[in-house]
């Protein structure tokens, strides 16, 4: 549904002034009054019931199903531009107030492409912690967003950066815009999504409020609000990605393609020293005293403050027997004093295959999912970095895009953290697998290393052995809600 037919909607909801049905037709001079085209509707539900396995056994909740509600009053694309709103009403059978409740806004965002909520018909349970929010009387808000596929009729393409983030600051607009209207505590929004979309949740939460978007915004008649968010939990966030080339090859360079062969290492090494200049200027600190993270002690760090932590985790929790075996299949981890060690190079050996092939993000063919997101107009696919677009060219003296260093810079959340954006949230949930090869892990190293030295609120893990989008301790996420938003 595009602008023309969005606006025949609102029309028709126009609202009849009081005893106009009694007088007849209007006069010459009476002018009807409009409905704020963005105010939340309660009564316009359906209730449902869905069944929720928790860490208590399963739970029956009943619930009040909002479904498809324009967050934007001129989208680009109504599929969407909407969002979903599932309010707890009973939880076996015990009745739920969640007029002052946290509000989890979970996006189903993956690779950057479209998301829409307009076909479902209950809350998202692909996904963990939705419907455990829910039942734990959390109101949950599933917004849909534009991705980089969009293309309209004219060969535009309207879904590339940074539409998605922009579209999410919008929901968020909407939800604070509805304060006393829609449930839920509209001052504890917690935002969470996977992959890009833990990406978009990054950048939720770093960026609250930052005027850079503010044209953006206005340009779809988002809601005049604050789009700062309270608390933001990202998995495994594919972000930073114009240093995202580079980050990778020093975490996974020398790890061999799937079947085997050996990515291009001279090209490998190349963008290997480029990340030890841009690690350099980002000037950052390890936590408990480790100083300054640079590319030669970051495989140190990561080992001693993320690997190590979470495959030590991972073996306590195990049963003896189970343990035993473990260790013995994974010779090259010591198990001393319940406390699991090992080098970087043998957890390299140990995750195997790296997932992509060099250069990762920006393909010099034009051929990766990023490419793609940072097309623009009716070109579908574009280079973002200067390195890949020199050598694609061949041509030294190339020039990237005059839009695309803004475009990258609402595209990632360091560098409003290097601002010190004083709006941005105050509490981190932060996960990743350490088997996830689909980023560097140095990724949420940063991310957990700016935030600290900001002095705030972060809980960062790694899941041993977890993949990409993996996530282990929902519960834990649940409580964690509950203990921050109280």
């Amino acid at each position: 549904m595009k602008r023309r037919e969005l606006a025949k909607v609102m029309a028709a909801t126009t609202a009849v002034p009081s005893g106009a049905a009694a007088a007849g037709p209007a006069s010459a001079t009476a002018r009807p009054e409009r409905r704020d085209p963005l105010a939340f509707d309660p009564d316009d539900h359906t209730t449902l019931t869905a069944t929720v396995v928790t860490g208590d056994g399963e739970k029956t909740v009943t619930y009040r199903f909002h479904r498809a509600v324009p967050y934007v009053a001129e989208p680009v694309d109504l599929t969407h531009q909407t969002l979903n709103v599932s309010v707890p009403v009973a939880v076996d059978g015990k009745p739920v107030g969640a007029g002052r409740a946290p509000i989890l806004l979970s996006n189903a965002v993956g690779g950057y492409l479209p998301s829409s909520t307009a076909g479902a018909t209950g809350i998202s349970t692909n996904r963990p912690n939705p419907p455990l929010a829910l039942a734990a009387g959390c109101v949950v808000v599933e917004p849909g967003a534009r991705g980089r596929t969009l293309v309209d009729a004219d060969g535009t393409h309207h879904g590339v950066a940074p539409a998605a983030v922009v579209d999410l600051k919008a929901a968020v607009r909407y939800l604070r815009h509805n304060e006393g209207r829609i449930p839920g505590n509209t001052d504890r929004i917690v935002a969470t999504g996977v992959g890009a979309g833990g990406a978009l949740t990054a950048l939720l939460g770093a960026t609250g409020d930052s005027p850079r978007y503010e044209p953006h915004l206005r340009a779809l008649g988002a809601a005049d609000a604050s789009d700062a968010v309270f608390a933001a939990a990202p998995y495994c966030p594919i972000t930073d990605l114009e240093h995202a080339d580079m980050a990778y090859e020093w975490n996974w360079g020398g790890n061999p393609l799937p079947g085997g062969a050996q990515a291009d290492q001279a090209l490998s090494r190349e963008l290997r020293a480029r990340f030890a200049e841009y690690q350099a200027s980002l000037r950052l600190s390890g936590g408990n005293g480790f100083g300054r993270l640079t590319a030669r002690n970051y495989d140190t760090y990561l080992v001693r403050t993320h690997l190590e932590p979470s495959a030590t985790r991972y073996l306590t929790a195990l049963a003896d027997d189970e343990r035993e075996r473990y260790l013995a299949a994974n010779p090259w981890i010591h198990w001393t004093g319940g406390r699991a060690s090992f080098t970087w190079a043998d957890f390299l050996a140990h995750v195997g295959a790296r997932k992509k092939n060099v250069p990762s993000f920006d393909a010099l063919d034009l051929s990766t999912p990023e490419n793609n997101l940072f097309g623009h107009g009716t070109t579908g696919a574009r280079h973002f970095t200067l390195w890949s677009l020199r050598r694609a060219t061949g041509d030294n003296r190339a020039r990237l895009d005059a839009d695309l260093h803004d475009t990258l810079d609402l595209m990632n959340p360091m560098p409003s953290l290097a601002r010190g954006n004083p709006h941005r949230a105050r509490h981190w949930f932060i996960r990743v697998g350490t088997k996830d090869t689909d980023t560097s892990l140095t990724v949420v190293g940063n991310l957990a290393a700016a935030l600290e030295h900001l002095g705030d609120d972060v809980d960062a893990s790694m899941y041993w052995d977890g993949g990409h989008g993996v996530n282990l301790d929902a519960p834990d996420f649940i409580d964690w809600i509950d203990r921050v938003c109280r």
